[in-house]
Parts: structure tokens; sequence; C-alpha cells
């Protein structure tokens, strides 16, 4: 990675990860064995980050699969705070997993389809291989975006395929908005303290251990108690109170995305409902 580490953000945080380079999970890792529900078929590793394979609703078996992970795991570098990018060409590869975490080929992006770190933390991968190509040669599903908004206390699983381990906790509640540095995200999911995510963790699927879905996008994580700061996140309510909850792990909701997904397995941020940032 070449990436300072002032670049970095949390929870997978990209020079963190070089540092700690392919050496075994920390021991502040909460590593287990996925549960009959909840396991790595779908998800993927980044060279940097964490990632899955995900649908939405309006998504056909023959269209181009879609790689979800965090904005600030875009290998051109971290958006500016109010940059979204769009239809930008990437040749990226992610290492697709099996139930058990096992790696069972290379997956390969032809372009960024959406990018941002403004109101939340996302990047979207459309690859070559459509859904049914990957089923066919993987025996892999994509795994479902919730189209709901998260509810507090639903147990939650955030799966990294970067460590092949999983962090099993509830959501806690919700942060009004999550000031990190120069980026502002909105209404982020704040996990219980089970779920201490580490560095490589960024851009793990959130999923509902109820539904199978994915209700969120694992990204940051307030590291030393400092106060919005990068590695810092901390929350401010809508009467410009600050918080800080050193420790904790914090996610963005990723229910959003359904409604901008256009024929074709598309990003159309002209959708009525769409309510993802624009250029």
């Amino acid at each position: 990675m070449n990436r300072p580490l002032a670049a970095a953000l949390s929870a997978g945080c990209l020079a963190v990860v070089t540092l700690l380079g392919a050496a075994a999970a920390p021991a502040e890792a909460v590593v287990r064995p996925a549960d009959a529900q909840v396991t790595f078929a779908g998800t993927v590793a980044l060279d940097d980050c964490s990632g899955s394979v995900i649908r939405t609703p309006a998504s056909a078996d023959n269209d181009p699969a879609i790689v979800m992970t965090n904005g600030h795991c875009l290998e051109s570098g971290m958006p500016a705070a109010g940059q979204v990018i769009t239809d930008q060409p990437s040749g990226r590869t992610f290492t697709l997993l099996d139930g058990a975490g096992n790696q069972l080929g290379t997956l390969q992006a032809s372009k960024v389809l959406y990018a941002t770190m403004t109101d939340t933390d996302i990047t979207l991968y459309q690859l070559s291989s459509t859904y049914a190509q990957i089923r066919q040669q993987y025996q892999i599903e994509a795994l479902p975006l919730a189209t709901t908004h998260p509810v507090q206390g639903d147990s939650i699983e955030v799966v990294s395929g970067y460590w092949q381990s999983t962090y099993s906790c509830a959501i806690d509640g919700f942060a009004y908005s999550l000031k990190e540095a120069d980026w502002t995200w909105k209404d982020s999911v704040r996990y219980t303290p089970d779920c201490h995510v580490i560095g490589g963790t960024s851009g793990s699927p959130v999923i509902d251990t109820t539904t199978g879905q994915v209700v969120a996008v694992n990204n940051t994580t307030n590291e030393n108690g400092e106060q919005c700061s990068l590695n810092n996140p901390c929350e401010v309510d809508q009467n410009g109170n600050v918080t800080i909850h050193q420790g904790t792990g914090y996610a963005e909701e990723t229910y959003l995305i359904a409604p901008c997904v256009g024929t074709g397995n598309t990003i159309d941020l002209t959708q009525p409902n769409c309510a993802l940032p624009k250029p």
C-alpha cells in the first residue's frame, strides 16, 4: 500500500494494515468460526481492506456483480469531504472467500461505480463477472442488501474477509452525526463493545443475524479517546453536543444504496428515491 500513514482511517485504516502486514490477527480481535447463518461466503479480501459481493432486489443474475467496501479504501486515494466519484475505470482485484473463509479465486473490477466519504463511507465496484458466472464458477451467492433502516438492539456480525474473522455484537444505537477529521457521516451505526473492530476490517459487511441481510458497512473506531480527529471519530448530536466513546466501533448504513440501483446494476443518482450524495 502506497498511501501515507496520515491518510488512513481507523477500523480498517489502510496504513494500519500495512504495518500489520501478513501477521496473524491481533490478540484483541474477537475471532470465532462463523455460525450456521452468517458465514464468510460472498465476502472478499482486498489488499488493504475487507468487502463483499452484494446485490439489491433490482439486481439480475446476468448483471455485472458489485463489490462493496469503504470510500476510504478506494485505491486512487480517499475522496475529499464533499467529493463524489462515479464511473472511474478500475482493474482492482478481490479475493473471494467461501463459507469457511478459504480463498476461492480472484474477482476483478471493471470500474468504480460510486465512491464517497460524504454522509457515508462507501465504494461500489462493478465487476467483470456477473452474479450467474460467480455462482457457476464458485457456487457463491451475493449477499443481499437490506432495504430498510437497521434497528437498535438487533444482533449483528461484522465479517472481515481480510482477517477471515468475525465480530459479534448488537446495534447499540445511532450517531446523528459522526465526525472524523475532515469527514462527517450521518446516522451511523454504533456497535456495542463486543465488536472491537481493528485495522483491516474496513469495508466489512455488517450482517443482521436474523435476516442474513447486509445492513451497514464497517468503517471506523475511536482508538485513543481524542475528539473528532483522524482515527478518533466523535458523535455530534442535533444541538452540536459532542460525545466521545473510546474503543467504540461504527458502521455506515447501506439501505440507501438500493433505491439508487438502476437497470443493469448501474448506479442512477437521478432515481426519485435515491438519497446518496451526488457529484
